[in-house]
């Protein structure tokens, strides 16, 4: 049987207290220039996941498990591919979202590799994107239909903004930044900072913004 989040053994560790080595890689609470071009602060909570296992077996929604937001390949940072790994404390408001989806679509929604959260060390984070503050999922198939031609894309997209009025979706065709092999769907840059923990803390470095 799946864990949920509240049964699983996911410590929330403070991004700024983490090894130096993570720290550089996560870069908690930096202040970022994004791909919107305004500034904002990446995600300074994390769930901590020791093993592979553990992150199949942790249900984050009745339709998602932690797993499929956390399955990148080689251009993530070989030092955040092996365990324990972190994973920003949104990543269960993304899956929430997803799960209202899911139901109106009424089968299985699946998410690309690289396609949920992704560290500001991945090779395609610069700029950075709401991937990185794990509020955003490229999903490539629903049930057995694969989301790759615009016309398949914009039907979903059209559900997905009835379901989700509040998220952005990058257009399909004829704008710049279309897709044409997924559905891109994020909740912009959102923070979770969990009940018990404090934003005083420890202060975040800067180290000036991101062009």
């Amino acid at each position: 049987m799946p864990l949920t989040v509240a049964d699983a053994v996911l410590p929330v560790v403070d991004g700024l207290t983490l090894p130096p080595l993570h720290r550089d890689l996560l870069r908690p609470a930096e202040l970022v220039r994004a791909g919107d071009g305004q500034l904002h602060r990446l995600p300074r909570y994390f769930y901590e996941v020791d093993t592979w296992a553990l992150a199949l077996a942790t249900s984050l929604s009745p339709h998602f498990g932690l797993w499929e937001f956390m399955d990148v390949d080689l251009r993530e940072n070989p030092s955040l591919r092996v365990f324990p790994r972190y994973v920003p404390c949104a990543v269960g408001v993304l899956a929430a979202a997803l799960e209202g989806f899911r139901l109106d679509v009424g089968a299985p929604v699946r998410i690309a590799a690289n396609g949920g959260y992704r560290s500001p060390s991945h090779r395609v984070s610069d700029p950075a994107s709401p991937h990185c503050w794990a509020t955003a999922a490229d999903i490539y198939r629903i049930g057995s239909d694969l989301l790759d031609s615009p016309d398949r894309i914009e039907r979903y997209a059209a559900v997905m903004r009835r379901a989700l009025p509040f998220a952005w979706i990058r257009p399909a065709a004829g704008e710049a930044g279309a897709v044409d092999d997924h559905l891109h769907v994020d909740l912009g840059y959102v923070s979770v900072v969990p009940r018990g923990t404090s934003e005083q803390d420890h202060e975040a470095p800067e180290r000036g913004e991101t062009q």
